[in-house]
């Protein structure tokens, strides 16, 4: 793509913004040149690779000999293709010159006064353009073995090739300057040529040589190929360490232009817990899918959840170099990569470069700015919401202009319909190309909690059967000391309130927390219940039942329990509907049977012991949605069993764990207790509320529904003085095979002693199944302040 502009829409995003440098990007790749003059004002540092030997630094004569080498090689290109397209002049020269020797033959064959039946005109056709074939074969073979006929018939070459070097001279110039170089030294310039040209594609600032997508983020070089060896560059452990450290440093994206090889699209389980640690913890990964001409797999770009990106050129095609297939095709995008104009090290003379890492950079950038888009607005970046948004708006490929289709991966980039997606609202100036796919916008909250004792719940549950499904490079990257950078001040939030809580990864699994509701969808089905229902009874006075009145449906349903399944039953938040429930095949009517108990108990006075405040649903989100009466739509959420759905009254939930937990406990010790227990769980409630889809967000709810092992921290907590300060959860480092687990994190202070260190307390929880479980036992320690 000659110029970045001429991308629809690229230039209405930058108009908005051309990044936030709180937003910081790990490239890992080769050591950048970072002191070319595009790069001059941008927020770049390079981070210690701790676990990588200290090289020497290259020599700067290497860097021109290598430029020298660069320049021969597109020299020879250029004079490959001007052969090429002449000799293609010379063919169709040839081919019109005996066309038009045909014309007169046919002429003296077929006289226009002369009449012939058809069958005779065609045999002396056949006759005429069989002789004319052969002559002109025989006369092209008589061209490509004569150098003087070639002369002759050939347009001259411009001057510069005429009298230039021929191709085997500029190849042996081109070996004399790459013998001269040692290996080592070569496969890190490589390296240093490739993250300088993909720094400069993303981070090259405004008015200079190169200008990049997302010029005003921040960026951090961390090293691949700063390593003896190319084989040890590509090891799984040294790309592990590389996503470890993007983790610690606390990144938004991380740009990996590394591809390592694999057949079945599964990468060494190092890489694989790396990247899937990092995506958990709201980063979004972003690879090149590799020039390797076909249906060729590269770690990360293979692994789940992470964007891919092919390479499409200027005619909108695919490259037929861009790898494709497998979940390629699921989370790929093609995005433009031809003619991308990118910095080298050692001159401040641009060049153009093609390919899948050039592409790649284009979509980071991308990434960078929609986040960017999302702090503007006041939320927090959500990394899978912004990877969502590429993938559902993508413009497949047409069969009649693509002869490959499948080789457009999930489709082209569409920058102004992912804006939509994301925001809801139309690209300033721009309307997408195509229409967007519909899709499940995820909120960016979340934080997670403990235990399991079931005595002060209403527990539905039984023992039932539950089917669990648990959930390896070729090229490039840089080190030294990471530069502290400053922040620009924070944009003017909007009217959508901000989040505290970044996501994590999302899965189908969900266990979230509201109160019950149910929906009629029309009008006729809504009748039909008003009809049925029996009167209701006030005070000894028959009146007629009203089917939105939650006692009227209680009462009519234990007289008509088969009347639940005509009800679209839904989960609320705040009156709020967020999922249609659906019971699955054979515990479906147990599960109807739970629905009348929760509302049965939802309708009972709030002194009432049998009271139910809050309800948890775990289930399995699945693609389809529900159009409610209100016209809204809700994702239907499939129950396969009662396993799970609770109900509760908070003030007996506090009780039950508190007594539970320090039945000795002196009465105003017990006060304070019961009023953080609550505190905390309402902060659950209504400030950290979501939709319990990611697995922090499972995590946290089943805290909720647990409090006993969270009375337990704040037991200890209380009896030394101190108070709930934040809830914080983290992907744990550790975990048993086949499981997911998170830690929580509750930390407390001192609020009459300021210098009192804050004591920290963490259990974990397992979110693999269904319905969560917590592991092993509180455990604490103290934190300066």
């Amino acid at each position: 793509m000659p110029d970045l502009n001429t991308i629809p829409g690229f230039s209405a995003l930058q108009a908005l913004t051309l990044g936030d440098s709180r937003i910081k990007i790990a490239v890992l790749d080769g050591a950048a040149d970072l002191d070319r003059a595009c790069f001059r004002g941008a927020k770049l540092s390079k981070a210690t690779a701790f676990w990588q030997p200290d090289l020497e630094p290259i020599d700067p004569v290497y860097i021109q000999k290598e430029l020298q080498i660069r320049a021969l090689t597109d020299k020879k290109k250029a004079l490959k293709k001007a052969l090429k397209e002449s000799k293609n002049q010379n063919t169709n020269t040839a081919l019109e010159s005996k066309s038009e020797q045909i014309s007169p033959s046919i002429a003296q064959v077929t006289p226009s006064n002369s009449v012939r039946s058809h069958n005779s005109m065609t045999t002396i056709f056949n006759a005429v353009l069989e002789n004319t074939e052969a002559q002109l074969l025989e006369q092209y073979r008589q061209l490509n073995n004569s150098k003087q006929q070639q002369t002759t018939l050939k347009p001259k070459l411009p001057t510069s090739i005429d009298h230039g070097p021929t191709i085997e001279e500029l190849e042996a110039e081109i070996k004399v300057l790459e013998d001269s170089i040692p290996k080592p030294v070569g496969e890190r310039l490589n390296g240093i040529f490739h993250a300088t040209g993909l720094f400069s594609t993303l981070f090259g600032q405004p008015g200079s040589p190169v200008e990049g997508v997302a010029p005003y983020c921040t960026a951090i070089n961390i090293p691949l190929f700063e390593t003896a060896s190319s084989d040890e560059a590509l090891s799984p452990l040294n790309m592990a360490h590389a996503f470890n450290l993007a983790l610690k440093l606390g990144v938004n994206i991380i740009h990996c232009a590394a591809c390592h090889p694999t057949q079945t699209g599964f990468a060494q389980e190092m890489i694989q817990k790396a990247v899937k640690q990092c995506q958990d913890n709201n980063i979004l990964i972003v690879a090149p899918s590799g020039n390797n001409k076909g249906e060729w797999f590269c770690a990360p770009a293979i692994l789940p959840n992470v964007l891919a990106v092919g390479m499409m050129k200027d005619n909108g095609q695919p490259a037929n170099y861009s790898n494709w297939g497998g979940q390629y095709q699921e989370q790929g995008i093609l995005a433009p990569g031809e003619n991308i104009v990118a910095a080298q090290p050692g001159t401040d003379e641009p060049v153009r470069q093609e390919g899948t890492s050039s592409a790649a950079p284009l979509m980071t950038g991308l990434s960078a700015l929609m986040m960017s888009l999302q702090l503007q607005r006041g939320e927090q970046p959500n990394a899978e919401a912004v990877r969502m948004a590429f993938l559902n708006s993508a413009i497949k490929c047409d069969p009649k202009e693509v002869a490959e289709p499948e080789r457009c991966l999930a489709g082209k980039l569409n920058i102004a319909g992912a804006y939509q997606l994301l925001t809801g609202q139309p690209l300033p100036g721009i309307q997408p190309l195509v229409a967007v796919r519909p899709h499940i916008v995820l909120p960016a909250n979340s934080n997670s909690f403990p235990d399991s004792s079931e005595s002060a719940l209403t527990d539905f549950s039984q023992p039932k059967s539950e089917i669990h499904t648990p959930a390896p490079t070729q090229l490039i990257t840089a080190s030294a000391t990471l530069a502290d950078v400053p922040s620009s001040p924070p944009a003017s939030p909007t009217s959508l309130t901000p989040s505290t809580i970044t996501p994590s990864a999302v899965s189908s699994k969900v266990y979230a927390l509201g109160t019950l509701g149910y929906d009629f969808g029309s009008e006729a089905r809504r009748d039909t219940f008003k009809q049925q229902m029996p009167a209701f009874s006030i005070n000894g006075v028959l009146v007629p039942a009203n089917p939105y009145d939650a006692r009227h449906m209680v009462n009519h349903l234990e007289l008509s329990p088969a009347e639940s399944k005509s009800l679209i039953w839904t989960l609320n938040q705040e009156l709020t509907p967020i999922y249609a429930l659906e019971p699955q095949k054979a515990f479906a009517s147990e599960i109807y049977a739970v629905f009348g108990m929760l509302l049965a108990g939802q309708v009972q006075a709030e002194s009432s012991d049998d009271y139910i405040e809050r309800v948890s649903i775990p289930g399995n989100l699945t693609a389809r949605t529900v159009e409610l009466f209100s016209g809204q739509v809700v994702p239907v959420l499939a129950l396969p069993n009662i396993r799970g759905m609770y109900g509760w009254q908070v003030n007996a939930l506090v009780e039950a764990a508190v007594a539970t937990v320090s039945p000795e406990t002196s009465e105003p010790d017990g006060v304070a207790m019961r009023r953080s227990l609550k505190s905390f769980l309402h902060r659950i409630y209504y400030d950290l509320r979501n939709l319990g889809h990611l697995d922090r967000d499972r995590a946290l709810n089943f805290a909720a529904t647990n409090a006993f092992q969270a009375a337990s921290t704040f037991a200890e907590a209380i009896n030394s003085g101190m108070g709930l300060d934040s809830i914080e959860v983290e992907k744990s480092p550790f975990c048993r095979l086949n499981s997911n687990c998170w830690d929580v994190k509750l930390k407390f202070f001192d609020s009459e002693n300021s210098s009192r260190a804050k004591k920290v307390y963490r259990f974990t929880i397992d979110v693999a199944n269904l319905m969560p479980v917590t592991l092993g036992k509180v455990r604490s320690w103290s934190v300066p302040r």
